[in-house]
């Protein structure tokens, strides 16, 4: 090691002891607080925002407890001080002990993992703490390293900069601020903390250098573990962002392009007037499954249907898509309802990616007021009239995609002038609730009259949209005219 040099430095003075005891009670108190936040976390293996916020309170309690062992070894001074015949000496440290009564002298605790050693560059004499015989994991019986030995134990990536940290201390003076990485005997790799100082003599020559150790590697663990979920809850909510906008935007390329209301022009005084409304989860994150449509046919009659696949995200999206592609074409092609609900039972049945389908299918025939539905495993439509509403008696039909070859029932019903129907997806009354339901036929009095479909539609979404809910929902209101 190099020669010992002058180190001009000014000895620090100790804190007032009123002081580091209000520190230490305020520490320990802190650390009770933090402690109890962390035994009240529950962490669920697949949420990472609670992995990360429980790794974060484990990290600082790790702090809490290396500061309040660092306060009580301020506290505590050095026992075997200098008499007053003794030549004045730079800062000492007392070898660390076991830490608060009020805790036990756990050698895996980050208060169990603290030692010193001081280094006589006159008389090459080194005293080691027993603790810092354990951190490193050698038997006192071999006795200390020399700081020429020191580095033997040291990652070999690390050895240059624990070199380079005494050569600083002791030549320039500097004090000694840096972490490394040793290897135990047993294998076991540690990260320790040295800060120390060189020790002045009388002349002001560099007589020592003592420094306290203290095991980190549980303290980095945890900054590790909160890094890691914080960077895995990083990147969950940008996929979580890009899912949202992806489904977003193929709702919007195949959903129809009208919002809100629709008039239908072609189909005379007993057309309908067309709203239909989404209400969202209270999360706001569209799951992507659920659509609405209404779609004037070539013969005349306009195709209502509303509906949603099991599943989230683009998946869901994309097959919702490819599902009411599907409904449109064969609607277009003059296939009933009853019939077109058979034939997507088997398309879901056939396809690659296993879904259920919850859908309601219908048309209305303008000329005749004639409104014919299907529904596989779907709320039935309500229809208002007089001020009251009811549910129209279900026709049967299962989920799509639910068997092989099943049939669906077509049932139907003869409309008058200014009676209101309501098709809606089970996410809007909560899988069919009957208390929901009846929630929304209680709205009658207020969608009858001269209420618009957009008027009836808002009134809908006003009652509904506090719920809690874990689905969004779609509702379509259809006033007929005449």
């Amino acid at each position: 090691m190099p020669s010992p040099l002058f180190a001009d430095r000014p000895v620090p003075q100790p804190p007032e002891r009123g002081m580091m005891e209000a520190l230490i009670t305020q520490t320990r108190r802190l650390r009770g607080e933090v402690d109890a936040v962390r035994r009240d976390t529950t962490v669920d293996d697949d949420d990472t925002l609670w992995r990360w916020q429980r790794a974060l309170c484990d990290l600082a309690v790790h702090q809490l407890d290396d500061l309040g062992a660092h306060l009580d070894q301020l506290k505590a001074g050095r026992p075997d001080g200098p008499g007053p015949d003794s030549p004045a000496r730079g800062p000492q440290v007392a070898p660390p002990t076991c830490g608060r009564a009020d805790l036990p002298a756990d050698p895996g605790s980050p208060l169990g993992r603290i030692g010193s050693a001081e280094w006589d560059l006159l008389t090459d004499e080194v005293s080691w703490s027993e603790e810092l015989y354990e951190i490193f994991g050698r038997a006192p019986e071999s006795g200390p390293l020399t700081l020429d030995e020191l580095p033997s134990l040291v990652f070999p990536d690390d050895q240059a900069l624990l070199t380079a940290i005494v050569t600083d201390c002791l030549i320039d003076g500097k004090p000694i601020d840096g972490e490394f990485r040793i290897v135990r005997a047993d294998g076991r790799v540690r990260t320790v903390h040295m800060m120390g100082e060189p020790v002045l003599d009388t002349a002001g020559c560099t007589a020592s250098m003592w420094a306290v150790l203290r095991d980190i590697s549980e303290l980095r663990r945890s900054e590790r573990m909160v890094r890691d979920s914080w960077d895995s809850l990083r990147r969950e909510e940008h996929i979580a962002r890009a899912e949202t906008r992806l489904v977003a935007e193929v709702q919007e390329a195949v959903l129809p392009s009208w919002r809100g209301s629709l008039q239908l022009s072609r189909s005379g005084p007993a057309a309908l007037d067309l709203a239909a409304r989404h209400v969202p989860t209270a999360s706001s994150r569209p799951t992507g499954g659920d659509w609405y449509d209404a779609l004037e046919l070539p013969d005349g009659d306009t195709l209502l249907t509303v509906g949603g696949l099991t599943g989230q995200g683009v998946a869901a999206a994309s097959s919702m898509a490819m599902l009411l592609g599907a409904l449109r074409g064969m609607a277009v092609a003059g296939i009933e309802p009853g019939a077109l609900l058979g034939h997507l039972n088997q398309l879901l049945d056939t396809s690659e990616r296993p879904v259920l389908g919850s859908v309601l299918c219908s048309r209305y025939d303008p000329a005749t007021r004639t409104f014919a539905w299907a529904q596989a495993g779907h709320p039935a439509p309500l229809l208002f009239r007089g001020g009251t509403g009811r549910a129209l008696t279900p026709a049967d039909g299962v989920l799509l995609g639910a068997t092989s070859g099943a049939a669906y029932e077509q049932a139907d019903i003869q409309l008058r002038p200014g009676d209101l129907l309501v098709l809606h997806t089970d996410g809007l009354t909560r899988g069919g609730c009957a208390a929901e339901r009846d929630r929304l036929l209680a709205l009658g009095p207020r969608m009858t009259g001269t209420c618009s479909a957009q008027e009836c539609a808002a009134a809908i979404v006003e009652e509904f949209s506090e719920a809690e809910r874990a689905d969004d929902a779609c509702v379509m209101v259809a006033r007929v005219g005449g």
